[in-house]
């Protein structure tokens, strides 16, 4: 998913990657998300899990400034959030958004994402819109260049987010990100997976080369 055509698209394939099974991500100064709609019901399956790694963080992001809105990786959930929560004004420069870029615009997203500089465990309204949220799941460089595995509670991250439990998730989505900075980054995504609170994550085996 492309919203600005004027920004060179990420570049998107499958692969095999040290063992894993995996969608890779190659950025230069581009941006689109891969994104897939999906049908969760978060109640009884809350939990996310995935792997990723990246070759390296950025240099030049920062989370904070709309000129640094950028990240090596993430992973991101697009939300149809209840009428009540947004005031006129939100639905107004949404239903102008959904003009200008179709009707994938969602009402909310949740944002993990691989910092270059912040602490696991940030969090932030993105630079552009306090309507979507990032998490800084992975930070730097020390878990560069290998496979990492990530759990994540979507309901209690949506309930800290925004206040509710009546989000519904439309799509899931991953993505490196790089327009802002005009840099570069290789990024691998692989098993995402939806699980209940009480369950592990189902990772397959990484095979030895």
């Amino acid at each position: 998913m492309q919203i600005d055509k004027r920004i060179r698209p990420t570049v998107y394939r499958t692969r095999e990657w040290d063992g894993v099974k995996a969608i890779e991500a190659r950025a230069s100064a581009s941006m689109a998300l891969l994104a897939r709609p999906v049908e969760i019901n978060l109640n009884s399956t809350p939990v996310l899990c995935w792997r990723w790694r990246v070759q390296a963080a950025l240099a030049n992001a920062d989370l904070n400034q709309k000129s640094g809105d950028d990240y090596a990786a993430r992973v991101y959930l697009a939300l149809r959030l209840p009428p009540e929560l947004m005031g006129l004004a939100t639905r107004t420069k949404l239903r102008l958004a959904r003009a200008l870029h179709g009707e994938e615009v969602p009402d909310g997203a949740i944002n993990y994402v691989w910092d270059n500089r912040h602490p696991v465990g940030t969090r932030r309204p993105n630079a552009y819109t306090a309507l979507t949220q990032m998490v800084v799941q992975q930070t730097g460089a020390e878990k560069a260049g290998e496979w990492v595995s990530e759990r994540v509670n979507v309901q209690d991250e949506i309930r800290q987010a925004f206040g509710t439990e009546q989000a519904r998730l439309t799509s899931i989505a991953v993505a490196s990100d790089t327009d802002n900075t005009g840099e570069t980054a290789l990024a691998g995504f692989a098993d995402l997976h939806f699980v209940g609170a009480d369950e592990s994550c189902d990772f397959p085996e990484i095979l030895k080369q």
